[in-house]
């Protein structure tokens, strides 16, 4: 079989068939969804507040079982795999889990190893320590070594917190809304920092969720849009992310541009007096 990026190509990452996922009252989260993901594809998911984003991303990083369907990730499938063990070969990225705020950047980067809060200082080999700097230092935060997480900025955490969930070589990597509430600067050097990361790591399938088009890193190759629960359009990125595609994901006028690098999508400044009526006998 050929390779794609140093893996098979065809050789799937995430496989999602039939998947369903309600809540104990009945209340469903996913909808009859399938999904395929190749290794070393980079993908982003996009959808409104409460379209499932978030409880896919629990389901790719073996966090939770579907009520109904088939979940294989990186080659297990849910309910036939041990599932602390693929978590291992899982990294996972939020806006919220940090350790504690007097440890260096550094130590923190490390604690990635065992996924523990506190660091386990007699475990770790000099190799660890090499790749914990090196990883900083491509997310432009080489100069954060020795500084204490509690005195950096949000953007400067952000990008130690991904560096801290590739120390363990994962082969999957789920970002969960990793720029909200970053300002301009930072957003923008958590971007590049992510487009660097898929240069010289070519095999690690990602996985982005956010709400905004602006977020996505050029280096992006494939797009997911939900809505209550559903898939609205899947695919490579320059044919999902189209004004009518994104119109329906989000139930309101939306012209989608890209200028040959970044996305950006913006609502018609009269689309409420557009929006059609409803009335009620």
């Amino acid at each position: 079989m050929a390779e794609v990026n140093g893996a098979r190509a065809g050789e799937r990452a995430i496989e999602l068939e039939g998947v369903s996922l309600w809540t104990p009252g009945g209340f469903d989260i996913l909808r009859a969804l399938d999904w395929s993901v190749g290794v070393g594809e980079r993908w982003v998911v996009i959808g409104p507040n409460g379209s499932g984003k978030s409880t896919l991303l629990s389901l790719a990083g073996a966090v939770r079982h579907p009520s109904r369907g088939r979940v294989t990730i990186l080659g297990g499938t849910l309910g036939k795999v041990d599932m602390p063990a693929l978590r291992q070969a899982i990294g996972f990225v939020d806006s919220g889990t940090m350790p504690l705020d007097w440890l260096t950047a550094e130590d923190v980067v490390l604690t990635g190893i065992g996924a523990t809060l506190r660091p386990l200082w007699w475990s770790y080999s000099d190799e660890d320590h090499a790749r914990a700097r090196s990883l900083l230092d491509l997310f432009g935060c080489a100069d954060l070594v020795d500084r204490e997480i509690g005195s950096c900025s949000q953007g400067e955490r952000g990008r130690v917190r991904i560096a801290r969930a590739l120390i363990a070589r994962p082969r999957l990597l789920l970002l969960d809304e990793p720029a909200v509430g970053l300002d301009f600067a930072a957003r923008e050097a958590l971007i590049a920092a992510l487009d660097r990361l898929s240069i010289e790591e070519p095999d690690l399938t990602s996985i982005l969720v956010t709400h905004h088009l602006e977020e996505i890193p050029a280096s992006s190759t494939h797009a997911l849009l939900l809505r209550e629960g559903r898939v609205v359009a899947s695919g490579p990125i320059a044919q999902t992310l189209t004004s009518e595609a994104l119109s329906d994901c989000f139930a309101l006028p939306v012209e989608c541009r890209h200028d040959g690098h970044r996305w950006s999508a913006r609502a018609p400044a009269d689309w409420s007096r557009a929006k059609p009526t409803v009335s009620v006998h």
